[in-house]
């Protein structure tokens, strides 16, 4: 999920070439402005079907002011991974230097469910699913056992 209107969703289409190239099923695609309270009312909506294993959200895990993902999703995870997060800006500090410190992208487990939330840049949406694809399958296996 990102920006709203008049805005291309570059970092969206690395999601479903990714997902799709690795087996996965698109279920859904949804583009939100940065409004926290639409951003959890539709992460809600979408924990509660059956149909969904995996929420990956992009975009809005800056400082800006207008960043307010994390702050929409994160009172709706039961148990962060922190692992991720770390890893992740591990991997972007080697590739973009000391700006890596700046997101807040994060994963973790909501009502039996993966929830990915990545920043809004393709390039670092690449590199969140190249870190996390990998374990999906392990993770969803911990999550259902």
């Amino acid at each position: 999920m990102v920006r709203g209107e008049g805005y291309t969703d570059e970092s969206g289409d690395v999601i479903v070439s990714m997902l799709t190239s690795h087996g996965y099923s698109l279920v859904g695609r949804k583009l939100l402005k940065d409004d926290p309270v639409e951003i959890r009312k539709t992460i809600e909506e979408l924990l509660s079907r059956d149909d969904i294993d995996v929420i990956i959200t992009t975009g809005g895990t800056g400082i800006s002011r207008t960043d307010s993902t994390i702050e929409a999703i994160r009172p709706l995870i039961d148990k962060e991974i922190e692992g991720f997060g770390e890893i992740f800006r591990f991997v972007s500090f080697q590739r973009i230097g000391s700006a890596a410190m700046l997101t807040r992208a994060l994963a973790g487990v909501s009502r039996g469910k993966l929830l990915i939330v990545l920043p809004g840049s393709p390039d670092a949406v690449k590199t969140g699913l190249e870190i996390i694809l990998p374990e999906i399958p392990h993770i969803l296996y911990l999550i259902k056992h």
